[in-house]
């Protein structure tokens, strides 16, 4: 109660905000050779000026405590200075400028990496850098003492990458569960708990016996972290945790997850201006990619396969990539078989953590993991009861689907969710299009349970659509809790992977006739509210509409009908038709993309993309997925 009444009565917790640098090594000279996150010593000194001009104040760790705890607000224009890795420049240069300046810093020290830790070299990514470059251990005793500078854990021996794969893929080792290739397993929940508490606590005593303080902020190697890693630093008493996220912060958001901008490439004052004031408003030009396509029995082809799709993202310009998680076999929609371990389903191949990884890497687009909401067949005859049900007896929308209002249906689906999360690396989920519920269902026993205790209604769909009050109260009960389980299945990812945005498929009809929500469960202002994205299905000759761009131009208008959503709503047009199925003309695409981007919408892709066809062809069609393309 005593933390309710603070926020409440502490206004500046929930309006100020505050912006997080994040710096490496500091050189006089950036040679060819530096490490990109190098910056030069003028450019450090250009920066604090700029900062002292524009009038920026440079705060502390202990001043985010303090606006936290209500004992004095944030000052305006908030900064807070990062220098990751402990690199011996630190002393050298930037400890003086500090001190000229007057201004704090958080550093953060691999423990394994000071001079007095070893003779060997550190394996610095994919360099070997000498312990020289580092700090000593009476160096940053003495950088401690000051008061000036904050010190953090950067891990005592987890800044570097493990297995995380059967192919060999190196990983973050604080995120990932290791590949034991002798044993063809992941190590187990237990054995990574055990490890990385241990190096967390380890790093921990090392720092308070060299500074006589155990730290209190926890900077993740590479930036990458998870509920779960945050739970082992706060059992530490490390509170506040940083990654490489980008953005500013809020206050009133906590400081477990704090956001810091990553300089690269010896930015000048001038970026360094665009990089705190940025362009909020950042498109998404997708690729929907089906894994089905490059899955391959023969596992040499199926690597060919994943490197003809990573040069082709790379040619596309895509920012982002809607990657396939589950197994179509059959073209039905329905999950039977997963691209991942789990402890549900049986898994084709383990793909999806590879080919997400390598995505994420090679051509720096974020994948969003692409999955069903409900439409999952377990195997056995047990789970019938828990499948959604039409009242008349009809296929409803089409998806064999696990029922939203079973909770054992729900706990499955988690589930599936959660090993996603815990052996996957990807930015966001996209939940299928089975996220429908028509206006004759559900009407399985769960769902009549939920209706008549939540709601009121009687447990009889027919009588529910004779009477329009209960009708809308039961179409609206259905959109509600289809959104409140997307959103609870990102709840149940996030302990494994952060940050986690959740996008969903929407059908065109709920957005151009509102009506249309009772055949559905689908509602934009909804999608407004509970999504980040809102990949509406923009495909015209699916809606068999006979003049395909007016009915673009008619999408683009209901869109903009409801506050907020044209920056949320990303229009995924159709590369192909289905009935027939033939391959739509690659200019033809092209040509909606550019009407698109005319009429001021930033946010589109396509779906499906055939890598070995090149359907649609992507020397056509990255001219107008291009973020820097002028509308002509």
């Amino acid at each position: 109660m005593a933390l309710v009444v603070l926020f409440l009565f502490s206004p500046w917790l929930r309006a100020e905000s505050y912006q997080v640098l994040c710096y490496h090594d500091i050189v006089d000279t950036v040679g060819a050779a530096a490490a990109g996150d190098t910056l030069g010593t003028k450019r450090l000194t250009d920066h604090f000026d700029w900062l002292r001009d524009q009038g920026y104040h440079v705060i502390s760790v202990q001043d985010l405590v303090d606006a936290r705890r209500g004992a004095k607000p944030l000052p305006p224009k908030a900064v807070l200075l990062t220098f990751d890795d402990a690199y011996e420049s630190f002393y050298r240069i930037v400890f003086p400028l500090l001190k000229a300046y007057r201004y704090p810093a958080t550093l953060a020290v691999v423990g394994s990496w000071l001079k007095e830790a070893g003779e060997q070299p550190v394996n610095y990514g994919e360099l070997r850098v000498s312990r020289q470059d580092f700090l000593s251990v009476p160096q940053l005793r003495e950088i401690a003492a000051s008061g000036l500078v904050e010190i953090a854990s950067h891990s005592y021996d987890l800044h570097h990458g493990i297995r995380g794969n059967a192919e060999g893929n190196e990983m973050p080792a604080a995120t990932t569960r290791r590949y034991d290739q002798a044993t063809a397993s992941y190590e187990s929940e237990a054995s990574y708990e055990a490890r990385v508490v241990g190096d967390l606590a380890r790093n921990s005593e090392f720092l308070e016996k060299l500074t006589g303080r155990r730290p209190r902020v926890m900077v993740w190697p590479y930036g990458r972290y998870s509920g779960q890693v945050q739970d082992f630093a706060a059992r530490l008493g490390m509170t506040v945790t940083m990654n490489l996220d980008d953005g500013d912060n809020e206050l009133a958001a906590g400081l477990s997850a704090i956001r810091r901008h990553y300089l690269k490439n010896d930015p000048t004052a001038a970026e360094l201006a665009a990089t705190l004031v940025p362009d909020k408003t950042r498109p998404m030009r997708v690729m929907h990619v089906d894994l089905d396509y490059i899955y391959d029995a023969n596992p040499e082809q199926q690597e060919r396969n994943l490197g003809l799709l990573l040069e082709r993202i790379k040619l596309s310009g895509v920012n982002t990539v809607f990657l396939q998680a589950f197994a179509d076999d059959d073209a039905s929609g329905v999950a039977r078989r997963l691209y991942f371990p789990n402890r549900h389903l049986p898994v084709k191949a383990d793909l999806f953590g590879r080919a997400s990884w390598q995505i994420a890497t090679r051509t720096g687009a974020r994948v969003f993991a692409w999955l069903p909401l409900t439409a999952f067949v377990p195997p056995g005859d047990a789970w019938q009861a828990h499948m959604v049900r039409a009242a008349d007896g009809s296929r409803g929308v089409g998806y064999a689907r696990l029922s939203p209002f079973s909770d054992k249906a729900r706990e499955f689906v988690a589930e599936i969710y959660e090993d996603l999360g815990r052996y996957a690396y990807f930015s966001g989920l996209l939940i299928h299009d089975d996220a429908t519920l028509s206006d004759m269902e559900d009407a399985s026993p769960f769902a009549l349970d939920y209706y008549a205790a939540r709601l009121g209604l009687p447990r009889d769909v027919a009588a529910i659509r004779a009477n329009p009050a209960q009708m809308a109260r039961w179409t609206q009960a259905k959109t509600e809790h289809l959104s409140w389980f997307a959103g609870e299945l990102r709840n149940r990812v996030e302990k494994f992977r952060q940050p986690l945005q959740l996008a969903r498929n929407y059908f065109a009809a709920p957005l151009m006739d509102p009506d249309a929500e009772a055949r559905f469960a689908q509602s934009l202002p909804d999608a407004v509210r509970r999504f980040d994205w809102i990949a509406v299905m923009a495909m015209p000759y699916m809606e068999k509409a006979e003049h395909p761009q007016a009915w673009l131009d008619e999408l683009v208008g209901a869109v903009r009908k409801v506050d907020g959503a044209e920056r949320k709503v990303v229009f995924e047009l159709q590369a192909k038709k289905w009935s027939p199925d033939e391959a739509l003309p690659s200019a033809e695409i092209a040509g909606w993309m550019r009407r698109l981007r005319a009429a001021g919408i930033r946010s589109f892709g396509y779906y499906p993309d055939d890598p070995f066809a090149n359907r649609p062809d992507i020397d056509v069609l990255r001219k107008e997925l291009s973020l820097q393309r002028v509308v002509e």
